[in-house]
């Protein structure tokens, strides 16, 4: 398992080992132990950049996706995942929304840019939705045991 983390912000000191250990925790039940992923922290000013360059949408946003094995590219390198990309600003505000710390707002947000490189998708489908947040929250439960998302928590 290769995973590459580039802290590319400066709102906050991020603990990039015990980040490199939770994105372990979440690969590991889903089985891809022989995947590589790369995760980029940002601030909001570069995810909207990216927001906007890539979904064409003007904003900040908490978390984007770019699987790397999908239609056509699929089987020429099976053991790249993708990146995932986070704002850390966003993450601190929406940690306190959600009642998380920033590190489990950080495993949420992991969890969920991981899923969505794996082809779960909760905007295709009711049902597709109902089964990418039971899997966010079982994932979840294997970071933060002792931790219960809110009901309001949309993931």
């Amino acid at each position: 398992m290769q995973i590459d983390i580039c802290d590319d912000q400066t709102e906050c000191v991020i603990d990039c080992g015990k980040l490199e250990a939770e994105i372990r925790n979440i690969l590991i039940p889903l089985e891809c132990e022989e995947k590589e992923i790369s995760v980029l922290l940002v601030d909001d000013e570069r995810m909207r950049e990216l927001n906007k360059q890539y979904r064409g949408q003007d904003r900040a946003t908490d978390v984007l996706s770019f699987p790397q094995n999908t239609g056509e590219e699929e089987g020429l390198n099976p053991h790249l995942l993708g990146d995932v990309v986070i704002s850390i600003v966003t993450a601190r505000r929406q940690s306190a929304e959600h009642g998380l710390s920033l590190e489990e707002e950080l495993g949420l947000l992991l969890i969920h840019g991981i899923l969505h490189l794996l082809g779960f998708d909760h905007e295709r489908s009711d049902e597709e939705a109902r089964l990418m947040k039971e899997k966010t929250r079982d994932l979840f439960h294997c970071l933060f045991p002792n931790k219960e998302l809110a009901d309001s928590c949309e993931f």
